[in-house]
């Protein structure tokens, strides 16, 4: 092969097996995720026949990291984030913690040193959040309670492994890894942290005001190519120059990149043109990350390739179910959270390479990880799938499944000191999100009586301060609407967008009231002709209410102009 084309026929292949792969992965009911790394795999140096070149590979993959980093920081929502941090925040940390834990005593066991247990336990303890999100979105669950405690645990995590990544070069020498040996732990802690500091503080004071005004330079050209130029140039130019000017990693430089840019009104519009480059570039990651991949391990270590996917999905998952139940949330709840982290992808990885440069990791760790990522993602659809039936089992024949379902949960009724008037003709308004909000001020200004339900405790616990009736809970359960006198309501109003739980609502509310009236929303115009035929109730689709309020506000300009 003409050395000059390595790189062509190195991307050639990446793609090429990494499209066919993909696609036999997702007929397989797989995501496509594991059939890229199936194609590093066979085309990595671990396997005969055609070698890819593996040092221009991991030059690919950096772009990859960069570009996947600026993804994430691109979607990263503080507000988000906020709404869940009751359950989120102490659930993660507690579940990082116990995972790191036990990755660190199965290094003992192997004899490895304290510096490779920390760094497996922690790529062990970490989820994808590219896996999850596909997962919720093809689930339609990525908008409900559930999925948003979901993507906020792992908003967490992700921010958590940052951290690590930043801290992780200064710690090596004292965790028996590479570096200076005569430079002491705490100066090199303290220099990498103002490092970092200085890099945070020119991103949110100077950053956050050059870059979306830039954006909004390079959009008035009215160019599409040059916009989406600008959005990529600054995703890798500012990771590059964070590791040039101020020594801190790709992967922080990138995630800082993008959530500057999520504070410009071009945001949303960055995220649709830079995402066909992202996605390209996050395949020669993950194919990559393949071809580092020794399939021999599965073979001659077994029992350790076992082991570690243990600790991925029933171990941490486990410690994430008890802990979602300890904070009060309901049964499905904490089985949605544990199916969610019963896997690992870009984050270990990218951590298992960092650990291997510092001499950290040795190369079986590496192994096990990327055996651990590949096995464990191909399960997690399984997982998905098992959450309603194993529910249905808990239920049924678990005693205390039943007594953590009905227990005394003060939040789960509403206070003996409501006033009874509000109680009866009442509106019962499922959710409070942006849309249930918005609906409940208006009714307020009405003087409209309404009872609140909604999963979120913390946010239940709010509306309570405020004076307004709130119950905690999921409103597809019997118990819930009964705790908001459905019996004696006059209309039902779901603001949720989640057909499954909306048909399940409706039933549930005209069984007990049959007089009642519902309304709903959603998404897309098939599920509201599904939702009209099974319930029978007044149903919304988002793009139709905006077109008919913009046909409207059109009209009545039109008729004001032509009576003047």
């Amino acid at each position: 092969m003409d050395h000059d084309l390595s790189l062509i026929t190195t991307i050639a292949a990446a793609l090429g097996f990494g499209l066919l792969f993909g696609m036999l992965a997702v007929r397989l009911k797989l995501p496509a995720l594991v059939g890229y790394l199936a194609a590093g795999v066979l085309i990595g140096p671990a396997t005969p026949g055609f070698v890819a070149d593996v040092a221009l590979a991991s030059q690919l993959a950096e772009i990859g990291v960069m570009l996947l980093m600026f993804g994430v920081g691109l979607h990263f929502s503080m507000r988000d984030l906020l709404e869940v941090k009751g359950i989120a925040l102490p659930g993660a940390l507690l579940q990082i913690g116990v995972a790191t834990a036990m990755g660190i005593g199965m290094a003992h066991l192997l004899g490895w040193g304290l510096g490779a247990g920390l760094v497996f336990g922690l790529a062990l303890s970490v989820a994808s959040t590219v896996v999850l999100l596909r997962a919720l979105e093809s689930r339609g669950e990525f908008d409900s309670m559930n999925g948003r405690i979901a993507v906020g645990w792992l908003v967490v995590e992700d921010l958590v492994m940052v951290l690590v990544l930043v801290m992780l070069p200064a710690l090596s020498p004292a965790l028996g890894g590479k570096g200076d040996a005569g430079t002491e732990l705490w100066p090199a802690l303290g220099m990498t942290l103002l490092q970092v500091g200085g890099f945070v503080a020119f991103m949110l004071v100077i950053g956050r005001k050059i870059f979306p005004w830039f954006l909004w330079r390079v959009a008035k050209t009215g160019s599409r190519e040059l916009f989406t130029l600008a959005v990529i140039a600054a995703a890798v130019g500012i990771a590059y120059g964070s590791s040039a000017l101020f020594g801190v990693s790709f992967a922080l430089g990138a995630f800082f990149a993008g959530m500057v840019l999520r504070e410009s009104e071009l945001s949303h519009r960055a995220a649709e043109e830079s995402l066909p480059l992202r996605d390209a570039f996050a395949v020669l990651f993950f194919v990559s990350v393949g071809m580092l991949f020794d399939p021999m391990v599965v073979v001659e270590y077994p029992l350790e390739v076992l082991a570690t996917v243990a600790i991925i999905v029933l171990g941490k998952s486990l410690a994430a179910f008890v802990l979602v139940l300890v904070l009060r949330y309901p049964l499905n709840t904490a089985l949605t959270v544990s199916a969610s982290l019963a896997q690992i992808g870009e984050f270990s990885f990218i951590l298992a390479a960092l650990g291997m440069s510092l001499g950290l990791l040795p190369e079986l760790g590496h192994n096990l990880i990327l055996a651990g990522a590949i096995m464990s993602i191909a399960l997690n659809p399984l997982l998905f799938t098992a959450i309603r039936p194993l529910q249905h089992w808990m239920r049924e024949r678990s005693a205390l499944a039943r007594k953590l379902e009905n227990r005394d949960d003060p939040l789960a009724t509403l206070p003996m000191e409501t006033a009874h008037e509000k109680l009866s003709g009442q509106v019962v308004l499922v959710g409070y999100g942006r849309v249930g909000h918005r609906i409940a001020n208006a009714l307020a200004a009405r003087g409209v009586h309404f009872v609140v339900a909604e999963q979120n405790r913390e946010l239940v616990e709010r509306l309570r301060a405020d004076g307004i009736p709130a119950v905690a809970g999921n409103a597809a359960e019997p118990a819930v609407l009964i705790q908001a006198h459905i019996t004696h309501a006059a209309l039902l109003v779901i603001t949720t967008p989640d057909t499954f739980h909306v048909q399940r609502m409706i039933e549930i509310a005209r069984m007990l009231n049959p007089s009642i009236q519902a309304v709903a929303r959603t998404d897309n115009e098939s599920e509201a002709a599904l939702l009209r035929q099974d319930t029978g109730g007044q149903v919304f689709v988002g793009e139709d209410e905006l077109a008919s309020s913009m046909t409207r506000h059109v009209v009545a300009t039109l008729q004001a102009h032509a009576a003047r």
